[in-house]
């Protein structure tokens, strides 16, 4: 293990985060809360000068190979859920630190669980950060660097790798920081233009970003205690929806569309299963509405039956009714698809859709298996074979992170929540979802848990973010070995 090029290129990683802290500072003297904006200026010096650090111990020499690439990848997203917290600090919003690393590892991570107990009573500059650490964290910091950072070299492939959530990371371009670059225009442009559809609808700006933030990482934390439900706008959650369900796709999709060479998205097998999970649920989640008088008005539920399951589904965690509130044929769904996820390659979390194609098709191979065991058969999704490799690590993969659901849920119920809770909270945090049912549901927040606990779920948290394997690597003898 060579620690050096590990702590230089982290410590770059460090001066850009302290860069994005000064886009606060700029919302705070907007709108004239000048406290905030000095809070902000310390923090990203605070930020800045411990990067320079990094880089000093660093030096200049050193390649990046396997192990570095997982130690950067690891300590970047560790490093920026501390750094982050420091704004919550230095401002008086949040004055316990595992609060904000909570709430700061929660919105790079794009989970969405929250312990601020009033939203509306921050100032603007600090929900205005809270919502830009997930659209930070959307698309990927590590991600972001490999664009901005053409000195990677070789190394910035495994970065990329590691980075990109899925069960394989497509490459667009022959060069990974051309890959990165494109998807970053793609996210972008999408902000843009979701931004501008809210404004037209009645937003202001500051709503409008700070949502399209929290919609396009699939992240959904909001400046607004109610969530979107406190904009009572059909039309709002009608673009919001639309952009959630975006955002759960696989990104290099649109760069397949814009080659215009006749492909489109349905020709794809993991977006034409995501969108039949959706309309499916979203179908049966209505009816059993209608069905106990939950809702009166069909509009209304198809409507908030929709939003939820999209909210969930895509792991983004916004809400427009309180569904612990639900039947519980419409909570079960819900749950259920919390271990679903987006695609792969998107900015949402959990396990993938295109784990779970794989994962069938690798189940009825085996039942295919048991009657003739001598037959050689190939695993092909979209006409295209799934190297066992593949579909081994996916198999790993489920193993693993439903032993860590298991395990985080038996852990959190020790402080006294109940079953429900605990199991809710613990799925809620590692697929990076944000709200469960009970006593963490939408219209709840996390600040019930004791400190073990917190601390427990931010792990939980960049566990699911980085997809467990990076993670697992470092509690492995061999990945310390010289």
């Amino acid at each position: 293990m060579n620690f050096r090029p590990a702590s230089r290129f982290l410590g770059r990683l460090i001066l850009l985060l302290a860069a994005t802290e000064l886009a606060p500072a700029l919302c705070a003297l907007a709108y004239g809360e000048i406290a905030d904006a000095r809070a902000f200026a310390i923090s990203a010096i605070l930020t800045g000068a411990s990067g320079l650090v990094l880089i000093r111990l660093g030096g200049s020499s050193g390649e990046l190979y396997r192990r570095e690439g997982i130690l950067i990848v690891v300590g970047g997203w560790v490093l920026a859920s501390v750094f982050g917290a420091v704004p919550y600090m230095t401002t008086g919003t949040l004055l316990s630190p595992l609060d904000a690393l909570f709430e700061s590892a929660s919105g790079f991570t794009t989970t969405g669980a929250s312990v601020m107990t009033d939203i509306e009573s921050a100032s603007r500059a600090v929900l205005f950060w809270r919502s830009f650490t997930q659209w930070l964290g959307g698309m990927g910091i590590i991600v972001l660097f490999v664009a901005l950072l053409p000195e990677l070299g070789p190394g910035a492939r495994f970065l990329y790798k590691l980075e990109v959530p899925g069960p394989s990371a497509e490459a667009l371009q022959p060069r990974i920081r051309e890959t990165a670059a494109i998807l970053w225009k793609i996210y972008l442009l999408f902000t843009a233009v979701e931004t501008g559809l809210l404004m037209l609808v009645g937003m202001d700006l500051y709503d409008a970003l700070t949502h399209t933030f929290s919609t396009m990482s699939t992240g959904g934390f909001s400046p607004r205690n109610a969530s979107v439900a406190a904009f009572q706008s059909p039309l709002v959650d009608v673009i919001v929806i639309f952009f959630m369900i975006c955002a759960g796709t696989n990104f290099s999709l649109y760069y397949r569309l814009k080659q215009r060479d006749g492909w489109n998205l349905f020709r794809d097998t993991e977006f034409r299963l995501y969108i039949i999970i959706l309309a499916v649920v979203t179908v049966v989640i209505g009816w059993d509405l209608l069905r106990y008088q939950t809702y009166t008005e069909p509009a209304r539920a198809g409507l908030d039956s929709l939003f939820q399951v999209v909210s969930i589904l895509t792991t983004t965690g916004f809400a427009t009714a309180d569904f612990d509130g639900w039947p519980v044929l419409s909570r079960v769904l819900l749950v259920a698809l919390m271990f679903v996820g987006g695609c792969a390659g998107s900015t949402s979390g959990s396990m993938k859709v295109m784990r779970m194609v794989i994962g069938i098709k690798t189940a009825l191979r085996e039942v295919k298996l048991i009657f003739n065991p001598n037959a050689v058969i190939s695993i092909f999704v979209g006409r295209k074979p799934v190297p066992d490799s593949v579909a081994r690590s996916v198999a790993g993969f489920f193993i693993l992170y439903l032993s860590t659901w298991g395990l985080g849920s038996v852990l959190l119920s020790v402080s006294g929540p109940d079953l429900v809770t605990a199991a809710t909270a613990a799925a809620a945090t590692l697929g990076n979802i944000g709200p469960g049912l009970r006593a963490v549901g939408p219209t709840m927040n996390f600040a019930l848990f004791d400190a073990w606990d917190k601390a427990l779920m931010v792990l939980l948290m960049l566990l699911g973010r980085l997809e467990m394997y990076a993670i697992a690597a470092l509690f492995t003898r061999s990945f310390w070995k010289p």
